[in-house]
């Protein structure tokens, strides 16, 4: 009857999650076909809104040609060539950072692994300023490389043994992080005639998002997803320790090397556009895991939208709120994150995992 009983329970428990998978899928959905049209409409450029949806109707290929009224070109220079790239770019970066979030908290056993925490953000940060003052060709490039050498270098030293210790991933990642912080900041005062491209660089944002720029990172976000899709069942794997993992086939140190490589590879394709944006792959894949739990082929996908509504509002919001001005989506992920991250190392403290 105990059996049995927990048989019920158990899928019971199965159609929660499933009600709760579709229910956040519709949110999210929902939220994003909120947020475009918000974030295509509002700005420091004052445009109606039935200017802006005859604009977009205009554009519609191979049918737009057809409609016989006239737009301003003003407003459609700033809708199709300005605020359209601006608005997948940030879609796609928070993808990025999430789904990169996902796989350090997955590999690291760690809910608290973040490419910014861990200094993966800062080495691509550096990868890219170098870009910019020795005139590298490639700018994904170089911050693939930076991103990928910080990330093995913290892992390196917070190995003890077969295990990595939270504090000492956390710290190292720190620790790291304001080095290469350092390094670049010492690069921008050697460097006087890049400083000013290299400070807006480092607070994050897509105040020069374009078409070039939205194409251009494509191919290594496509790269690194579908590399991670065919890992999701040894990440589920994973989950129930490296040694039961091992021993149901997972060859560790292979997985470790191939998907250090994917989420170092998104997190340098999101950084050489939008610079050094923090707590996104924190906060987004924390409250998907929360609804629909830890299976990955779940968390995967809902925490690439999950990222993308996060990042867009916040874009939004840093351009519309103090317009003209501009705030940095840096700092607004920022001011919002690190209270999060706080909030999660206090509870993490108060269960005994330090």
């Amino acid at each position: 009857m105990c059996r049995i009983a927990r048989e019920e329970k158990n899928i019971e428990a199965g159609r929660k999650r499933e009600a709760h998978k579709k229910l956040t899928v519709v949110i999210l959905l929902l939220c994003l076909s909120i947020l475009i049209p918000v974030a295509i409409v509002v700005g420091s450029a004052d445009l109606r809104v039935l200017e802006v949806c005859k604009i977009l109707l205009k554009s519609l290929p191979l049918v737009g040609e057809g409609f016989a009224f006239s737009v301003d070109p003003f407003a459609q220079t700033i809708i199709l060539n300005l605020r359209l790239p601006r608005i997948i770019l940030s879609i796609l970066v928070g993808a990025a950072l999430s789904v990169s979030g996902v796989i350090f908290q997955a590999l690291f056993g760690n809910p608290l692994a973040e490419p910014y925490v861990l200094g993966t953000s800062a080495g691509a940060a550096l990868g890219v300023a170098l870009a910019f003052f020795f005139n590298f060709s490639s700018v994904p490039l170089s911050a693939f490389i930076g991103a990928l050498g910080a990330t093995a270098l913290v892992y390196g030293i917070s190995r003890v043994g077969k295990k990595v210790p939270i504090t000492v991933l956390l710290l190292s990642g720190v620790a790291l992080g304001s080095l290469l912080s350092a390094v670049t900041s010492l690069l921008m005062l050697l460097h006087k005639e890049e400083h000013l491209k290299v400070l807006i660089f480092t607070m994050g944002g897509f105040p020069t998002g374009d078409w070039s720029k939205v194409t251009g990172i494509l191919p290594y976000l496509c790269v690194g997803a579908i590399i991670v899709l065919l890992y999701l069942r040894d990440l589920d794997l994973l989950l129930l320790g490296e040694e039961k993992a091992h021993q149901l086939g997972v060859d560790l140190p292979r997985l470790q090397i191939i998907l250090v490589f994917s989420a170092s590879l998104l997190v340098a394709a999101a950084v050489s556009v939008s610079g050094i944006i923090g707590f996104v792959g924190l906060m987004a894949p924390h409250f998907v895991r929360l609804i629909v739990g830890p299976e990955h082929k779940s968390l995967f996908p809902l925490s690439a939208l999950a990222g993308g509504v996060f990042l867009l509002a916040a874009d939004t919001i840093g351009r519309t709120v103090f317009s003209p001005l501009e705030l940095p989506v840096g700092i607004i992920t920022a001011l919002t994150g690190a209270p999060f991250f706080l909030y999660l190392l206090r509870r993490k403290r108060r269960s005994g995992l330090f």
